[in-house]
């Protein structure tokens, strides 16, 4: 008898605390939502010898996922091709490179990635050498540090 009181106050006990995580969880990521909603864009930038990228990042659109909205150049001075890669893990899952523009020679071209977002989601981009692979790059730079929400209004 007096086991399976205990059990049943073990159990009464653990449902309230992880009630409790489960909202303190929801009140973070509607906090951490409401703060990234009231910033501003936030610059980005890589390099890799000649070539480099630069831009501006920020979310569109409300709710649980939200469009992350990553434009920019990717500029090159010099000969060789150069390209602009990405990368997202979602819910700790890795994602692989994917390869958003690529330049030849001097110039420059346009930028623009969009992608859902989520408090679970982290990114980053890099400038490679050649327009193959991500095999000589520069540093990952990350794009999902908050802040990253553009204004309305």
């Amino acid at each position: 008898m007096h086991a399976r009181i205990r059990s049943a106050v073990i159990t009464g006990i653990s449902a309230v605390l992880l009630g409790t995580a489960a909202t303190a969880a929801t009140a973070a990521t509607a906090v951490a939502a409401q703060s990234a909603r009231a910033s501003g864009p936030v610059p980005w930038s890589a390099a890799y010898a000649t070539a480099s990228a630069s831009g501006e990042r920020w979310t569109e659109g409300t709710g649980p996922t939200p469009t992350l909205v990553i434009k920019g150049k990717l500029s090159n001075s010099a000969e060789g091709c150069y390209s602009l890669w990405t990368k997202f893990n979602a819910d700790l899952v890795p994602g692989v490179p994917r390869k958003q523009a690529e330049l030849c020679g001097p110039g420059s071209v346009p930028v623009e990635v969009r992608r859902s977002y989520s408090f679970t989601t982290t990114g980053s981009l890099t400038v490679c050498k050649g327009t193959q692979n991500t095999s000589q790059c520069g540093p990952w730079q990350s794009v999902t540090s908050w802040p990253v929400t553009k204004p309305t209004g």
